[in-house]
């Protein structure tokens, strides 16, 4: 079977810890929630492992050495903001992005009554119909060690050279 030199897949992963004084945002949307997540931008872990996801289908450096939480340029900076410039480096690089699936992890909040909203959210930065955003919420079932502290998220995307 001969190789598909146009496709090009990604992973990302991203966890933060919960924080209180912080506004939860995932997908870039707002989840009502008595904690948000701490980190130097506005923290949202989705897109930061969505743009993990896509740099590393073009074998870039990861989003911390593009937009390392050293700089001060970065501070509260909107995630949304930060996923349009990674679509930036798709165009310019002349990828077409086909799909994205991602897996959310958290005991709490309940993120399935958001799903519809986060999909719609990621589709409109990325220009990909809500049909090519999967999103699903997992809980941990109390087992694993940040249970209860923070959320992690897996996130794939596949490219398609034009």
């Amino acid at each position: 079977m001969k190789a598909n030199k146009n496709l090009r897949v990604g992973i990302g992963f991203d966890i933060h810890r919960f924080k209180k004084g912080r506004k939860l945002l995932l997908g870039g949307v707002n989840i009502p929630f008595k904690l948000g997540l701490d980190g130097h931008s506005d923290a949202d872990v989705l897109l930061h492992a969505l743009c993990d996801a896509l740099l590393g289908a073009m074998a870039k450096p990861d989003i911390g050495r593009n937009f390392p939480d050293t700089d001060p340029r970065y501070k509260n900076i909107s995630s949304k903001l930060l996923l349009s410039r990674v679509m930036g480096m798709v165009c310019k690089e002349k990828f077409n992005l086909v799909n994205v699936d991602c897996i959310i992890i958290t005991d709490e909040p309940k993120i399935n009554t958001f799903s519809d909203k986060i999909q719609t959210s990621i589709s409109k930065i990325t220009g990909l119909g809500k049909g090519s955003v999967g999103i699903k919420a997992k809980t941990t079932e109390g087992i694993l060690s940040f249970s209860g502290k923070g959320i992690a998220v897996y996130c794939v995307a596949l490219l398609e050279k034009n």
